[in-house]
């Protein structure tokens, strides 16, 4: 099967991009392993007209979108992709699909400590700005650099920077406290600066260039997410770590309306 665009994640940037390009009426298929990254968050924020919505709602209406149509929706695995005339083929189980172009919107996992997992997205998280309001005024301990403390304190004047994580106190399924060395440090929140890898194992062995940033080496794209291979797009958290939901959507709709030009002037 031929598509004029294979959409890799189905995110908020992966469907941004599937609902322009559908609209365009290119031949779309989002292909999605159904793990988003804000999967255990209950909410969202900081979404123009959308604050406060659940994630898997906002992926639920814009499925139905993007279906609506007429793009293809697929929860699958993609094993592999190549290079090849005209284009790229992408190996999914049990069956490869060809693309023109391909856009790449995987995102990335924050490598979360085992014990702090039960609570990541909702009494322990890494953003401020996705999480912070809800905890306002409350206390807070940061792991993290001093910026992210000076950060947090917008947010509530009793914050604890501690140096280490290496145990939490849950009670009535709630956080109560953050053991760091042998100091026990009252908490009702945590703000974690977790590691994060981006889910870019495809587009490096295509060819993708990468470019240091402050979290670390990430696929390097311009401003309207093309990648240093053409006929690669890349949108959202797989080539910007700090792009919150409604900026990973824009990132999608930005890369869509440049793939859809790059058909254009391909003469497709």
């Amino acid at each position: 099967m031929s598509y004029e665009v294979v959409i890799i994640g189905g995110g908020a940037a992966g469907l941004s991009a599937a609902l322009m390009l559908t609209r365009a009426r290119r031949s779309v298929l989002v292909v999605d392993g159904a793990e988003p990254r804000n999967k255990p968050a209950a909410h969202m924020h900081n979404y123009l007209s959308r604050d406060g919505l659940s994630p898997l709602d906002l992926l639920k209406h814009g499925r139905a979108e993007v279906e609506g149509y007429g793009g293809e929706i697929v929860n699958d695995t993609v094993h592999g992709v190549t290079k090849i005339d005209g284009g790229f083929a992408v190996e999914l189980s049990g069956r490869t699909v060809h693309a023109q172009r391909l856009l790449f919107a995987t995102g990335l996992v924050d490598e979360v400590p085992e014990i702090l997992r039960a609570r990541w997205g909702r009494d322990v998280f890494s953003c401020p700005y996705c999480h912070g309001y809800e905890v306002r005024d409350q206390r807070l301990v940061v792991f993290g650099e001093e910026m992210k403390v000076a950060l947090v304190r917008q947010w509530s004047g009793d914050v604890t920077h501690v140096p280490s994580v290496d145990g939490i106190e849950v009670e009535d399924d709630r956080l109560v406290a953050v053991i760091s060395g042998s100091e026990r440090v009252p908490a009702d929140a945590l703000v974690y600066s977790a590691q994060v890898k981006p889910r870019d194992e495809f587009l490096l062995a295509l060819g993708a260039e990468t470019a240091e940033t402050p979290m670390g080496l990430f696929v390097r794209t311009d401003d309207k997410g093309r990648t240093s291979v053409p006929g690669v797009y890349a949108a959202g958290n797989v080539t910007d770590p700090a792009a919150i939901v409604i900026v990973a959507a824009a990132q999608g709709a930005q890369a869509a309306g440049m793939i859809n030009m790059d058909l254009v002037l391909a003469g497709t």
